[in-house]
């Protein structure tokens, strides 16, 4: 953002909105270094979510999106149209906007906000009613905005459709608003440009962060029993999948990967999967991914209840923070067919660990040319199973499982 903004936010109220906060998600963790940032320069920062998971805020569970009505009309309007007809459509989005409405209204005055940010409710369209509510809100107090644009529905597969006229009509307006007081951010350069044909809009490269000063990540007391805890000995290879699981992460590739290795060497081989799978859309990828994995005879670990945004405790066991897990980590997987950037990559790098990763589109664009050595499984993605499940070609797999186990065994080169 320029530097005049910044000179004219001195001391301010920023209200951050998401669906959900204080999670391990990527947007979560983003929102936690800006948060850092501008209350460094001095600000007041008030997080507002439906889900506030760890950190503190204005609790408004009506805009969370994984609610029954926001995954309804989410799918009535990029899916299909079948829970309504458009004059229904209609009606249930300007129910949800006029109860939102309220909700924010009372936040913005409640908390004296003279600056919002939208984390992504203005462009991945998952709950439609806070994308028209919040825009609403915005002129109703005529407060400037900076458009936190991480994911847009277009880059969601090639099955989003505006169904109806009333859907296009919304998703022109709102996702995101064209407003003189909006100042529009992405986070790598091929939003930039889809942004810029799609809506004529101008939009800053700001992409997702890192404090790469911050004392790194070390085994302490506290964490000191992670490998036991989950179930792993001292040798065994613990192979980390940080992200949640989800069909566009390609964990399917991670599971070939270590399927070859079993081949190979005699060691414990497992992939931990760390993140949690309430995104999955299709609600049957964690079953299809512990199938392959059963029958490629690879060892799946999800330790999801046992890993959060912080340490605590919870049902009656210790939790370790994400990061906890990378300190005992061999090596990270990061198979992803799509990103909008790339959280974890970026945990890697800060973590010093080797890393295998698909070349997704932003990290050929805006990542890779940066010089950073990785082991690849390739750019393009040459079919899909019987049971919807990426694949590659298998050289680049075979070629994936010689580097890693040389990086595995090889101390020397690993440093």
């Amino acid at each position: 953002m320029r530097r005049s903004f910044y000179l004219a936010m001195k001391s301010k109220n920023i209200g951050i909105i998401h669906y959900q906060v204080g999670h391990t998600d990527g947007v979560s963790l983003e929102i936690e270094k800006w948060q850092c940032v501008f209350e460094e320069m001095g600000h007041h920062v008030h997080l507002c979510a439906g889900d506030l998971g760890s950190a503190e805020g204005t609790l408004i569970p009506e805009m969370y999106h994984h609610l029954p009505d926001a995954k309804v009309l989410a799918y009535n309007t990029f899916k299909e149209l079948k829970d309504f007809d458009e004059l229904g459509y209609s009606a249930e989005l300007e129910r949800q906007v006029a109860l939102l409405t309220e909700k924010f209204r009372e936040f913005v005055v409640d908390r004296e906000i003279d600056v919002l940010i939208a984390q992504n409710v203005w462009c991945v369209g998952a709950s439609l009613g806070v994308a028209v509510a919040l825009e609403k809100i915005r002129q109703e107090f005529d407060l400037p905005a900076i458009a936190h644009h991480h994911d847009f529905y277009w880059e969601r597969g090639d099955d989003q459709t505006l169904t109806c006229e009333a859907a296009v009509e919304v998703a022109e307006s709102y996702l995101p608003p064209t407003h003189p007081k909006i100042q529009h951010v992405v986070i790598n350069s091929l939003a930039q440009k889809a942004l810029k044909e799609r809506k004529n809009l101008d939009a800053r490269i700001i992409p997702n962060i890192f404090d790469f000063d911050a004392p790194a990540w070390a085994k302490d007391e506290y964490n000191k029993d992670f490998r036991e805890a989950i179930g792993l000995d001292e040798d065994d290879w613990l192979i980390l999948q940080a992200t949640r699981i989800v069909e566009r992460k390609g964990i399917e590739l991670a599971i070939d990967v270590l399927a070859e290795m079993g081949k190979k060497r005699a060691e414990r081989i497992v992939l931990v999967l760390a993140g949690y799978a309430r995104d999955d859309a299709s609600g049957t990828y964690v079953q299809r991914l512990q199938e392959k994995a059963d029958r490629l005879n690879v060892e799946l670990l999800f330790i999801e209840d046992w890993i959060d945004h912080e340490r605590g405790s919870a049902n009656g066991h210790k939790i370790y923070s994400l990061w906890d897990a990378y300190v005992f980590a061999d090596l990270v997987s990061y198979p992803s067919l799509w990103e909008g950037w790339g959280n974890q990559f970026l945990e890697a790098v800060r973590a010093e660990l080797p890393i295998m990763l698909f070349e997704y589109p932003v990290y050929s664009a805006d990542i890779g040319e940066k010089g950073f050595d990785v082991i690849s499984l390739g750019t393009e993605v040459t079919g899909y199973d019987e049971a919807g499940l990426a694949q590659v070609p298998q050289a680049l797999i075979e070629q994936a499982v010689l580097e890693v186990i040389e990086l595995l065994e090889n101390d020397a080169l690993r440093e």
